[in-house]
């Protein structure tokens, strides 16, 4: 048994690896979005019920262990092959950076994945079915149910320690590396356990296993009720994910709880049935479920650490309480491929859901609701004995995920606390009433997530004075207030639209130049609504390009078009979910290119959990760049948000402007120094406050 338990430990493990690591290197390629992170997820979900059915099928066939062989020996050629053109095995030259323009890039994306890692992970995916499978043909006396469970610890042990120890130690090129590495030890593992189960030798003796009464075949609603009860925790980790990093606090890493918890509780559901208490977990989903209620009416004035423990209990909760209905819906070792073919049929389908279908018939996170709703169906259903049946379980809660989308089309689609809302691949949009706490009257306000993209007055005096962020006092304010080619034809960049409050400071014949890569940020800035009007009130010129700001600056130099700046602003980091591929070695060489010799750079940073001025210090350094640091922090009952700027030049003259001066915080060493940040390396972890 150790042998197929170090196997599927170590696939699971090199599963839970790859995603993170492959993700964050196609980040920059994609945008940088939130939405290429979910894509990925999708890829995954989909090779992983690639990898189930593969092994569904295997494992009937006579020469199953040739076949399993061949084709991990074909991965491990191709990693070698790939491994003389590429950075590392499963990390694509740039030659491979796809043109996105505008697009959605789920295909391109999918397209890069398979590339990149496609047969490796689906070889990984199916490892642990197939291992579970044959040892219950050589052990049929013993249980595979702990097998599972373990290969959910290694997948969980994967996800936990690539934040915590491989990225912080390794450049991506060296994690590529290594991570081949592993999969070259697991495909001889691997092909060495396939040829053992093909021969059917027993461990300890090499004696054939004693044959099994056939099992009876799975009913269709069997199936049909293995997939609905997968899709419902899919669906919940999911929807969870959504609301608590954009509703609740968009904390680094934070996605990582509800992933660590849906893992821990398929390790708990499987590891003999001990865990599995339905009446208990009745209650306490009860209790639960009032607590997120509670917090769901008071999110202004409750902890978020409070909150997100809430919501994480009840996500968790949820979770073994579908997962433990698959555990004891489980079939014989005869039908586990089956079964575990439709489960993740079920996963994939809620990340189809989520990912894709949400998007479109949601103008919020409803599928939150939707999911929550389902689990007390699943509670109540597996407490009234008499509709214990499949056929019944299985038909109640299709019909209960169907009419509870429609009514959430339908009733909360049209109820919501914002005057306009939009959701779409980049997130959830809102548009909302804003109320002076200053006496200066009413406003409109634009929330993408928890963070405020802009503020706008309603009254003639007000409306074309800048906010939040973006006064005349911050950093930026005092900086283009001031600067002596204002009113000159001074040209300024700004990576990040928001409401377009810094178009206030163009003067006749300036030149302001917006990137934004979010096509509903620009249409509400553009005057949608009639609610935001600084850009359309803007005395200079104004263009927007709807683009991933640093792709569409690296596609203008590559046209020979460098804008020569006087000031490029970066506006990019005042989310805590911050774009690391705006903010390396490689970003910095480009916005450079782009700024004239006395151009001046300026980033925002303002940030409630991560100090990014070491990073920023350590790219001053490497540029030979002048830097000072611009704070303002509002009193008591102002309606201005507390800002940092920090400015950069090549040319130390450019940052002699007097008013800025006045304001600015000189840095050094002092502040603490970081390992530079690069596209092939950055650990968000070194800079946590």
């Amino acid at each position: 048994m150790t042998f197929f338990a170090l196997s599927i430990f170590l696939s699971a493990f090199l599963l839970f690896q790859i995603q993170p690591m492959i993700g964050k290197f196609i980040l920059p390629w994609f945008g940088g979005t939130p939405a290429v992170w979910s894509t990925a997820m999708l890829f995954f979900q989909v090779f992983l019920t690639g990898g189930y059915a593969y092994a569904y099928w295997l494992v009937k066939q006579k020469r199953q262990g040739w076949i399993h062989s061949a084709l991990l020996a074909l991965t491990v050629a191709l990693l070698i092959v790939l491994g003389f053109f590429w950075k590392s095995p499963v990390t694509p030259s740039v030659e491979w950076k796809p043109d996105i323009g505008v697009s959605l890039p789920i295909l391109q994306l999918f397209f890069l994945l398979t590339i990149s890692v496609g047969l490796p992970y689906f070889m990984l995916a199916s490892n642990s079915t197939l291992m579970q499978a044959w040892f219950s043909r050589l052990f049929p006396q013993q249980s595979y149910a702990r097998l599972y469970s373990l290969s959910n610890v290694g997948s969980l042990l994967g996800l936990l320690t690539y934040p915590l120890l491989i990225e912080p130690q390794l450049t991506l090129r060296a994690q590529g590396w290594v991570w081949s590495a592993g999969f070259f030890a697991f495909a001889l593992l691997a092909a060495w356990m396939s040829f053992r189960a093909q021969s059917g030798e027993v461990a300890a003796g090499g004696q054939p296993a004693v044959p099994t009464t056939k099992a009876e075949k799975p009913s269709a609603a069997m199936m049909s009720l293995w997939a609905i009860l997968g899709a419902i925790p899919s669906i919940f980790l999911l929807a969870m994910t959504n609301h608590i990093t954009q509703e609740v606090a968009v904390i680094p890493f934070l996605w990582i709880i509800p992933l660590a918890l849906y893992l821990l509780s398929f390790i708990l559901a499987f590891s003999g049935g001990k865990w599995i208490q339905r009446r208990l977990y009745a209650l306490l989903f009860a209790v639960a479920s009032v607590a997120a209620l509670w917090a769901l009416g008071n999110t202004a004035t409750m902890s978020i650490f409070l909150q997100i423990f809430v919501y994480s209990a009840l996500l968790f909760l949820a979770c073994m309480i579908g997962h433990g209905e698959l555990y004891l819906l489980r079939p014989s070792a005869e039908h586990l491929t089956a079964f575990y073919l439709m489960v993740s049929v079920g996963g994939a389908l809620g990340g189809i859901f989520v990912n894709l279908v949400a998007p479109l018939i949601f103008t919020g996170y409803w599928e939150f609701y939707l999911a929550w709703l389902m689990t007390f169906i699943v509670v109540i259903l597996s407490l009234l004995p008499r509709w214990e049946r499949p056929q019944v379980r299985a038909s109640v809660l299709w019909t209960s995920l169907l009419a509870g989308t429609l009514i959430l089309i339908f009733s909360l689609n049209s109820f919501f606390d914002a005057l306009a809302a939009h959701r779409n691949f980049y997130g959830l949009m809102r548009v909302k009433s804003w109320t002076s706490a200053n006496g200066f009257g009413d406003g409109y306000l634009m929330i993408h997530g928890m963070t405020v993209h802009g503020i706008q007055h309603l009254s003639p005096e007000l409306r074309d004075e800048p906010t939040t962020h973006f006064t005349r006092e911050s950093g930026a304010g005092l900086l283009l207030s001031n600067h002596p080619q204002r009113g000159h034809g001074m040209k300024v960049g700004v990576l990040g639209l928001g409401i377009g409050t810094l178009a206030a400071f163009a003067e006749e014949s300036d030149v302001y130049r917006f990137y934004e890569i979010n096509p509903t940020v620009v249409e509400y800035a553009e005057g949608r609504g009639g609610y935001f009007s600084f850009l359309s009130d803007c005395k200079g010129e104004v263009t927007v390009v709807t683009d991933d700001a640093r792709l569409a600056l690296e596609r203008e130099l590559a046209r020979g078009e460098p804008q020569n700046f006087d000031v490029l602003i970066l506006d990019t980091f005042s989310s805590d979910s911050i774009p690391t591929h705006l903010i390396t070695r490689e970003a910095f060489a480009i916005y450079l290119q782009h700024l004239k010799p006395d151009g001046i750079l300026a980033s925002h940073i303002s940030n409630r959990h991560i100090d990014l001025l070491p990073v920023l210090w350590g790219l001053s350094q490497e540029y030979d760049l002048s830097i000072v640091m611009i704070d303002r922090n509002p009193m008591p009952g102002e309606d201005l948000f507390p800002s940092r700027w920090v400015l950069m030049a090549a040319d130390p003259q450019s940052l002699q402007i007097s008013e800025v001066q006045e304001k600015a915080i000189p840095l050094d060493a002092s502040i603490g120094s970081v390992r530079l940040w690069t596209d092939d390396y950055s650990n968000l972890f070194q800079i946590l406050k």
